[in-house]
């Protein structure tokens, strides 16, 4: 259960559209989600030098954000290589905090 781009520009549209008060809300509430994502996605990460770990962070805008580590191997850890089983850290982050961002645009769409 994830998003697909074209959702995310339609919510992203929608909510360009709302008003000034659902917006600053969902602001709030990607922001809240963005950085509760980021915090899971730093415990799940497996540690040998901590340096995944410690390069996960969060970019928040008005309407987006982008979480993810910085280091160039954080893709190979989670997804796996030839050589290599994955360690997902980041997807299961995201997927455990989906509910509750869903639950507050929710909110936010009743206003």
């Amino acid at each position: 259960m994830g998003f697909d781009i074209t959702e995310i520009r339609r919510l992203k549209s929608d909510l360009g559209n709302a008003s000034i008060r659902a917006t600053m809300l969902a602001s709030k509430a990607i922001a809240k989600t963005a950085h509760d994502i980021e915090a899971a996605a730093k415990v799940l990460a497996p540690v040998d030098t901590g340096n995944l770990r410690n390069s996960i962070s969060s970019d928040v805008s008005v309407l987006s954000a982008e979480i993810g580590p910085t280091v160039e191997y954080g893709a190979y850890v989670e997804f796996g290589t030839s050589r290599m089983g994955p360690q997902p850290y980041l997807n299961p982050a995201l997927y455990r905090h989906i509910p509750s961002f869903n639950a507050a645009m929710s909110k936010i769409a009743d206003l």
